[in-house]
């Protein structure tokens, strides 16, 4: 087996997906914790000290308590290297959480016990379910109240759509919460509370059927051992096959910030999710463990240095190995660049990378020359698929307050539009700047990261657009007759592509019957 097999076979890149509050910046820390990546976790919004968490870095994260930019962190765990992608926990950012989905093999969906399967959760399951992600859950709050765990099996097969087999079944919750029982292994693991950077020794009762079973569970020991006879008789059992085709998930119960269950979860991602995957380019297939290097772009993000306005673009290795100071062709450019101060990332601290296998994920330092979706090979001429840019659901016109700076705002936003923070649109018939984004969050964050990096101050107006739909025809002369007709509602995005900006559903009902060899996209491919 050659270095490179070896070393792949090692990775395991995966994402957390979860709807906000479901406790996913703590078992982000706690996952780091079992990696010894830091000394300390703090708790995201803990009153007793003013630290947040680790992964989550931007002034207006701090301030909420949210991840809004997806962070990677690289550790190794059981002589494994994990890459753990973040992905922005607030309701607002499905676009960059989609985008994220598309660099990684497999996921961890934390559900919150008492709560349930919640909207965001849904629309993510959705998009891992495009690529038929294998994906874990982690069913989390377990020192709170929870409802019947049978009840949310069976919620998340019937809104899901997918099996869930149980690996563990708690004992009791909240106050009376004992620990788990592994099913298929027949022991217990006790419940002993370990906060912050405490990793409590693991305490385990062999065989449910023995004394030391019995006095852990007291009076509860009858009612436990019928729930579990109904739970083996009524679950699916876990099959390593259906769990790789997505098809169903193994289940696992605890609690984060009680810091128990999380090293159950990552112990399941090391033992049965895939190493790293073959990537669909348009040209052909490429396999992890072929020689040459490959990778594509996936986000771009600026200033994860307040000291340097540098933007560094996020690239998921699919092939070959990254070696410091190698030569990389940029294949949109069909420029050969030479990479030497590549990036491994570990929260907001960042070192230099000296090699990077399939599965890794490395940063480039980006002078605005690197988009989302860029393919960079070793000559060869690919383009991964399947990252999109998604139509913006909301829009905004923006109003600068001070008129002499609207150079810096279109320098700005056309960073930020860059780097999938928002989609910028300029009308092909006035001055305006419209802003489209997936949540009204987005609005906020461009406004408070054009003031804080760009001196630009700027104010939102209302404006009728219903959504945007990019326009392709391939016959120049409709294509002309169509832009001089649909010229008030024509506009360039920050990519220079043609869009149609629809002030109402039924307008673009009437625009796509009048002109059937338009096509209006919903989804833009980045090329």
């Amino acid at each position: 087996m050659t270095i490179q097999a070896t070393e792949v076979g090692k990775r395991r890149t995966f994402a957390i997906i979860s709807h906000p509050d479901a406790g996913k910046t703590t078992i982000t820390e706690k996952l780091l914790l079992m990696g010894k990546a830091i000394a300390v976790a703090g708790t995201v919004k803990s009153r007793k000290s003013d630290r947040h968490a680790t992964s989550d870095w931007m002034e207006m994260e701090k301030q909420r308590g949210i991840s809004i930019t997806t962070s990677v962190m690289q550790f190794p765990y059981r002589e494994h290297m994990v890459n753990l992608l973040d992905t922005p926990g607030h309701e607002d950012f499905s676009e960059d959480t989609y985008r994220t989905l598309t660099a990684v093999d497999s996921a961890l969906m934390v559900l919150d016990g008492g709560k349930g399967v919640e909207p965001r959760t849904i629309a993510l399951m959705d998009v891992c379910r495009l690529r038929d992600t294998p994906i874990v859950s982690f069913i989390n709050k377990l020192d709170r109240d929870i409802r019947d765990p049978i009840e949310l099996l069976d919620e998340i097969e019937a809104v899901l759509k997918i099996k869930a087999a149980p690996i563990t079944w708690p004992i009791g919750c909240y106050r009376d919460f004992k620990g788990v029982y592994h099913l298929a292994d027949d022991y217990i693991i006790v419940y002993t509370p370990g906060h912050g950077h405490e990793r409590t020794e693991t305490k385990i009762i062999q065989h449910l059927d023995s004394d030391e079973a019995r006095a852990h569970l007291g009076d509860e020991y009858e009612r436990f051992v019928e729930q579990l006879e109904l739970v083996q008789g009524a679950c699916h059992e876990f099959d390593q096959q259906e769990f790789l085709d997505g098809q169903l998930t193994p289940v696992f119960f605890g609690t984060a910030l009680g810091n128990f269950g999380v090293d159950h979860v990552l112990d399941a991602v090391v033992d049965w999710a895939p190493k790293p995957l073959a990537r669909v380019a348009n040209e052909r297939t490429v396999e992890p463990v072929e020689e040459k290097f490959s990778g594509f772009v996936f986000k771009i993000q600026a200033n994860m240095d307040p000291k340097h306005r540098d933007r560094i673009a996020f690239m998921r290795i699919c092939s070959g190995k990254y070696s410091q100071g190698m030569k990389m062709r940029h294949v949109r450019l069909g420029k050969d660049v030479r990479i030497g101060d590549a990036l491994t990332f570990f929260s907001s601290e960042r070192e230099m990378l000296v090699e990077a296998y399939a599965g890794d994920i490395i940063g480039l330092h980006n002078h605005g020359t690197i988009q989302i979706g860029d393919t960079f090979t070793e000559g060869e001429a690919l383009g991964f698929t399947g990252i999109p840019h998604f139509a913006p659901e909301l829009f905004r016109r923006v109003r600068l307050k001070d008129p002499l700076k609207s150079k810096q705002l279109r320098q700005g936003l056309q960073q930020l539009a860059e780097e999938g923070a928002t989609q910028v649109f300029f009308p092909e018939r006035s001055n305006d700047i419209i802003l489209g984004a997936v949540g009204v969050l987005q609005f906020d964050v461009v406004a408070s990261r054009l003031k804080e990096e760009y001196k630009v101050e700027c104010a939102y107006e209302p404006i009728t657009v219903w959504s945007a739909r990019w326009i392709d025809c391939s016959d120049k002369k409709k294509l002309e007759e169509f832009s001089n007709k649909a010229v008030e509602n024509l506009a360039l995005d920050g990519g220079g592509h043609l869009t149609y900006l629809a002030p109402t559903r039924v307008n673009l009902s009437l625009m796509e019957e009048r002109w059937p060899d338009v096509k209006f996209r919903a989804t833009r491919e980045h090329h």
